[in-house]
């Protein structure tokens, strides 16, 4: 660890110099990377909520797939991580503007209209949206069957999933929640007809409400996720990008993927939805 931990810092080195002499290479004054050095700590913006790459256990600590990957980063960088959960995922581009946090790490699709306001990071993870329904819906078998006149759609308000269904979705009304957790909710709850939502999060949600809801897994879109990081800092997202490169598909990104993917026995350890 100390050896890779030398090696990620003089990568930061090198690329820290190298942008600070290229003209226009990125945002004016000191890389959010070198600032994050000299202070000493990695404040990473994120949503909770999001199962299983964020979440809170019962001791209100945060835990997930997406977690695992920020303390991984921080610890590359030898600082230390602060998670700063906002309840809004809207709100996490806004604070990423601002300076509020450092970067976001939060199950947040690479897109377009995002690329303008942000930069992102090369994919650390392939998602697709699909549909939930409530468990007394034993008939639907695709999203099409419920674009319907007084058909309810529930989404989480600025996600994928929400931009999907008001593209799809021409009769059916669309809900917007703040959160998974609540448009989920509005499912469980029989307040709406279905959600969209990327596929992991619809998945346990429904092992762990297996008698109230379940999924339709017809795939309506595939994204790849990013982390999100301050707009044209080069250095920031070079060495994201390299920490990434190699990160993907080792070995401490395998134990998380057989962690928080391929085993259920997290789920009675974290706050339920």
């Amino acid at each position: 660890m100390k050896k890779w931990t030398f090696v990620w810092l003089a990568l930061l080195l090198v690329i820290v110099t190298g942008c600070s002499q290229e003209a226009g290479a990125g945002v004016s004054g000191p890389s959010t990377i070198q600032k994050v050095v000299d202070k000493k700590k990695l404040v990473i913006g994120t949503s909770s909520g999001y199962f299983p790459f964020e979440m809170k256990d019962k001791e209100g600590k945060f835990v997930g797939y997406d977690m695992d990957l920020g303390k991984a980063i921080a610890d590359a960088l030898k600082v230390e991580v602060e998670f700063k959960d906002y309840s809004d995922f809207g709100g996490l581009i806004p604070a990423l503007q601002t300076g509020d946090i450092d970067m976001v790490i939060s199950g947040m699709t690479i897109r377009g209209d995002r690329a303008l306001a942000v930069s992102f990071s090369d994919p650390y993870y392939s998602s697709g949206q699909v549909v939930m329904v409530p468990k007394k819906d034993t008939t639907t078998k695709s999203w099409k069957e419920l674009d319907q006149a007084g058909k309810k759609i529930a989404v989480g308000q600025g996600s994928t999933g929400a931009l999907l269904a008001k593209q799809l979705f021409k009769n059916a009304t669309i809900m917007d929640f703040d959160g998974f957790t609540n448009a989920a909710l509005a499912v469980k709850q029989a307040q709406a007809d279905a959600l969209v939502f990327d596929e992991p999060g619809v998945r346990v949600f429904e092992i762990m409400n297996a008698d109230s809801v379940r999924g339709v897994y017809e795939v309506l879109s595939t994204e790849n996720l990013g982390i999100a990081l301050p707009l044209n800092d080069q250095a920031m997202i070079q060495w994201v990008n390299s920490f990434l490169a190699s990160y993907r598909n080792g070995l401490d990104d395998q134990i998380s993927v057989n962690k928080w993917f391929k085993s259920n026995e997290w789920i009675n350890q974290v706050q339920q939805q």
